[in-house]
C-alpha cells in the first residue's frame, strides 16, 4: 500500500510581503509561518515523513528550534530558483535518504498556507489515496473577475463559470511528479498540478475552504492569525 509523504519548499524569498525577512520566518502566533505548516503535516499519524527544501546556507532556519517534528522532519538545502525547481531538487535528494518509492503520494504544500486544517488534510488523502492522476485542495471563484487594460481599466468582465482557486497540498505519485517537472525545463510552474497537465492529464479538484489561504500580503498575516486562533 502506497505511503504519505509531504514536501514544503520553503527557498523563496517572498518579496511581495516588503519585508527583508523570508515570508516563511516572519512571525505569526509566536512562530515562524512555517512553524505551522509543518506543525500540521508532522503531527498527521498518514504522513511518513515531511521534507523541507529551504536555500543552500539558510542561516534563518537555525534560529529556531524545530525539535518538535526531529521524528519525522527532514532538511533539505537544495533550493533552487523557482518553486518548481526547488520541488524538483527536493524529490530527487529525497529518494536517496528514505524508503520512498515510485508510487508514493507526495504532498507538496506551501510554507506560507499555515492555516491547513487537519479535516482539511485528511480529506485530501481520503479522496485521492485511489484516484490515477492525484489532485490538489481548491475552492470555485465566487467573486466576479474583472480583465484590465494596460492602464488599469476593465477590458472585459471573465465568466468565471467552472473556474477554481488552486491550493495546496497538491499529491500526486512520486514518479509521475518527479517525471512531471522534470519535462517542463525551464517553463515557469506555479503550482505542481500545471506540470501535471502538461503531461495531458487531469488532477481532481478537492473542494477545500477559503481558511486554507495562502499569506501574500502583510494584511494576509492578520487573517491568518485570527484563523488559527479559531480553528
Amino acid at each position: 500500500m502506497p505511503n504519505f509523504f509531504a514536501l514544503i519548499p520553503a527557498a523563496g524569498s517572498g518579496s511581495r510581503m516588503g519585508d527583508k525577512l523570508p515570508k516563511q520566518y516572519l512571525s505569526l502566533a509566536g512562530k515562524p509561518m512555517i512553524y505551522h505548516a509543518l506543525r500540521r503535516l508532522c503531527h498527521s499519524p498518514r504522513i511518513s515523513c515531511v521534507f523541507v527544501v529551504i536555500a543552500s546556507g539558510d542561516g534563518e532556519w537555525l534560529r529556531y528550534d524545530w525539535s518538535e517534528f526531529s521524528g519525522k522532519l527532514v532538511v533539505l538545502e537544495c533550493g533552487g530558483e523557482t518553486r518548481a525547481e526547488s520541488v524538483l531538487n527536493g524529490l530527487k535528494a529525497s529518494q536517496g535518504i528514505s524508503s520512498i518509492g515510485d508510487d508514493d503520494w507526495v504532498l507538496v504544500h506551501d510554507a506560507a498556507r499555515p492555516c491547513l486544517s487537519e479535516k482539511q488534510l485528511d480529506k485530501l488523502m481520503d479522496e485521492l489515496a485511489e484516484d490515477g492522476v492525484g489532485g490538489l485542495l481548491a475552492v470555485p471563484v465566487a467573486d466576479t473577475l474583472k480583465r484590465s487594460d494596460t492602464h488599469g481599466r476593465v477590458e472585459h468582465t471573465e465568466s468565471r463559470e467552472n473556474l477554481w482557486q488552486a491550493q495546496t497540498p497538491q499529491m500526486f505519485r512520486y514518479k509521475l511528479l518527479r517525471e512531471a517537472l522534470s519535462g517542463v525545463g525551464g517553463v515557469t510552474m506555479t503550482d505542481d498540478a500545471g506540470a501535471i497537465e502538461a503531461l495531458g492529464l487531469r488532477p481532481k479538484l478537492v473542494l477545500s475552504d477559503a481558511r486554507n489561504l495562502k499569506v501574500t500580503y502583510p494584511q494576509d498575516l492578520a487573517l491568518a492569525e485570527l484563523i488559527l486562533g479559531n480553528p
